[in-house]
């Protein structure tokens, strides 16, 4: 009885394995949720308040004056942000390496300048023995690589950023995301950095290049991606072999 429930619990693991391996493969098309941001409801309503302008003016004094400055000034408020990103690198190198070693190793050898002959004779056969020697002939090494690399990309779109942080220097950082669904394909963007406020033009547009700490993020959802990628199994089998 214990030998089945045994087999019983592995059939259980294996199959629980299995359907998770197949959930995991399942077809997941690309999803949009058209829920408010948390901020977005964590922000009160506005109040409306009554607005009169003072007597005798021609232009009032409430939010929409005609000669109000349209930048974005506070916590909250939206800018334009530019994004004109160009890169461009070209890089080459070359490499030649010759190495060339040799070397002989002999052997120690006696001498005996004395009167006895049979000294003599005993001290030439040791050296009659033991006179070999090592040649460790000519070793060669050659190394030569080259390598070259062009690279040439180019983004340009444009996306809101909404100020997140105005900090003590008066700089803000702003951050802003965009998703658009089409046809089943996802396009995501993302951006964030730190901007000054007279970098921001009269209309409320920066360009991407005044922005420091920038950080931008274009991907891709659906299909097309999913046609241009590896598989998981492949991409584990990969990961694990060391060759």
């Amino acid at each position: 009885m214990r030998f089945k429930k045994e087999i019983i619990k592995g059939l259980l693991f294996f199959g629980v394995a299995y359907m998770a391996i197949l959930s995991g493969c399942a077809k997941v098309e690309p999803q949009i949720s058209f829920k408010p941001p948390a901020y977005v409801e964590e922000l009160p309503p506005r109040e409306e308040e009554d607005n009169f302008g003072n007597p005798g003016s021609i232009f009032g004094n409430g939010e929409n004056a005609l000669f109000s400055d349209r930048r974005a000034m506070q916590l909250n408020d939206l800018v334009t942000v530019v994004i004109n990103q160009t890169a461009q690198a070209s890089s080459s190198a070359n490499k030649n390496l010759n190495e060339t070693s040799n070397g002989t190793l002999n052997a120690p050898s006696l001498s005996y300048n004395g009167a006895s002959s049979s000294i003599g004779s005993l001290v030439n056969s040791i050296n009659n023995a033991t006179g070999f020697g090592i040649n460790l002939g000519n070793n060669t090494s050659t190394f030569s690589g080259t390598g070259t690399q062009n690279r040439q990309e180019s983004f340009t779109t444009t996306i809101a950023a909404r100020i997140i942080k105005v900090m003590q220097n008066g700089n803000y950082f702003i951050e802003g995301s965009r998703e658009v669904l089409i046809n089943g394909e996802k396009q995501i963007i993302r951006l964030s950095g730190v901007v000054r406020p007279t970098d921001i033009a009269r209309n409320n547009t920066i360009q991407s290049q005044f922005i420091a700490d920038a950080k931008i993020m274009y991907d891709t959802q659906g299909e097309l991606k999913k046609s241009t990628q590896k598989g998981w199994g492949t991409q584990l089998v990969e990961s694990l072999w060391p060759f």
